[in-house]
């Protein structure tokens, strides 16, 4: 049986690019039995970001809603809100006496912002603990992570060693779990679709707003009587990873051909999305305000990880004589 965790910010609205990098391959994960999947909405982490209590709490709820109208079944899923597991915190603290500096200075996460430092504060700096709390806690054999994330289990491993020669063998050495077949999805204006980069495409947005968003898009000046390179629009590179392999190969004719505009080929794409995420947008539609069976289905999930956090912190806090 492999325990696969995996986890999510609740910095804004999740897009298209959490739920065809992360989103839907767990879903898929948690249907192979010999899987025991653990998935998180880390409120903690959001906190290096975001101060506002209220809007913390609206976007958990938010990303929650999302993973569930994805088709997330907490029958074989445990599901669950990062503050609420206590132990998370005090296992940071006990890393962190065990984590040299230039180990985190040299994380990405830090050194991205270290420019200017005024802006850094020390939950950013020591976010890898954090993670790797998150991660050891639970006992997990994998973690699934995009490539940008490798760096951070690395550094879990390193601090699960320390641990280990340190007191005694406690944790797992985690190892990463990386879907290659997931690729970076562009946002609108082609860089990766990032909420920090606010160039994102929420799939479960109104309708008109959803089309406003997509008509957004960024393209060159090429009149529609002009071949394209398909490669090269933002268009294309967003549809096709979506839609399936003739609906690729239709559309990228009508690029190389010419007679093909950028407005109708982003009405293809607003489409494609209502067409693709139909039934998904219904059930969002259907379950965005019951927020208490909401709050019923983390309950059931942290009760599980709660045991196994337990479980473990029992067991350092012996070796510590805590």
């Amino acid at each position: 049986m492999n325990r696969i965790l995996t986890a999510v910010q609740c910095t804004g609205d999740l897009h298209l690019g959490n739920i065809l990098s992360v989103i839907k391959p767990t879903i898929e994960l948690s249907k192979n039995a010999n899987n025991e999947v653990l998935v998180f909405i880390a409120d903690l982490h959001t906190l290096t970001s975001i101060k506002d209590p209220k809007l913390i709490e609206e976007n958990l709820y938010k990303a929650a809603i999302v993973w569930l109208s994805m088709g997330l079944n907490i029958k074989n899923t445990i599901f669950f809100r990062q503050s609420k597991i206590k132990g998370i915190c005090e296992l940071t603290w006990i890393f962190n006496c065990l984590t040299p500096y230039p180990m985190l200075a040299n994380a990405h996460a830090f050194k991205d912002k270290s420019n200017n430092l005024s802006d850094v504060n020390a939950g950013l700096f020591d976010y890898p603990v954090l993670m790797a709390a998150d991660i050891l806690i639970y006992q997990s054999d994998l973690v699934a992570v995009g490539k940008d994330q490798k760096q951070h289990i690395e550094i879990t491993r390193d601090i699960a060693n320390s641990f280990n020669n340190t007191f005694g063998k406690i944790f797992k050495l985690p190892d990463c779990l990386i879907n290659e077949k997931v690729k970076i999805v562009p946002g609108i204006d082609g860089r990766k679709m990032s909420k920090s980069y606010k160039n994102t495409i929420d799939v479960f947005a109104e309708e008109n707003i959803l089309r406003k968003t997509i008509m957004s898009i960024t393209t060159d000046s090429k009149t529609p009587e002009e071949p394209k390179n398909p490669e090269e629009c933002n268009i294309f590179n967003i549809y096709k990873s979506i839609a399936n392999d003739s609906d690729i190969e239709y559309l990228k004719k009508r690029y190389i051909n010419g007679g093909l505009g950028y407005k109708e080929a982003k009405d293809m794409l607003f489409e494609l999305i209502i067409n693709t995420f139909k039934k998904e947008r219904e059930e969002y539609n259907k379950i965005k305000n019951e927020i208490e069976y909401i709050k019923d289905m983390f309950i059931i999930g942290e009760e599980k990880a709660q045991k196994i956090a337990d479980e473990t912190m029992k067991k350092v806090k012996n070796l510590l004589l805590i």
